[in-house]
């Protein structure tokens, strides 16, 4: 029960955090274009590879931490934070109000952010990983 207890606290944990990042980079940007949710997602894929990498059981974080990291964090906070159901919503609706273009848009840099951010942040936990010492 209390793995399902870190999942659920996780995830309204990265749900808040999803909609106040989504809000400021809306605010700040605009919100013709879903910049808001690809900023999201792009962070999430960071953080989640990063997370991936240093949980891996080789990996140098201490095995009495895993199930907290892979179920609080990854699962939990990564799983409320990311939104690939709001991404998937709004290319919808950008391509019923027939904006190609924008739609388009939308999917290559999300699929080309997040592969890249999940990349970065599994090389910088591999990084960490290698370190000598604590």
């Amino acid at each position: 029960m209390l793995a399902y207890f870190w999942v659920a606290l996780g995830g309204a944990l990265g749900s808040v955090g999803r909609f106040w990042i989504n809000g400021l980079v809306s605010e700040r940007i605009g919100a013709t274009f879903p910049w808001g949710t690809l900023a999201v997602n792009g962070a999430g894929c960071f953080v989640i590879g990063l997370l991936g990498a240093l949980a891996l059981p080789e990996g140098r974080m201490n095995p009495a931490w895993r199930p907290f990291v892979v179920q609080f964090l990854m699962i939990g906070v990564c799983g409320g934070y990311t939104t690939f159901s709001s991404f998937s919503l709004q290319t919808l609706n950008l391509l019923r109000d027939r904006e190609w273009l924008w739609a388009g848009g939308n999917i290559l840099l999300s699929v080309a952010l997040c592969m890249i951010a999940v990349w970065l942040g599994w090389m910088l936990g591999t990084m960490v990983h290698s370190m000598k010492g604590n």
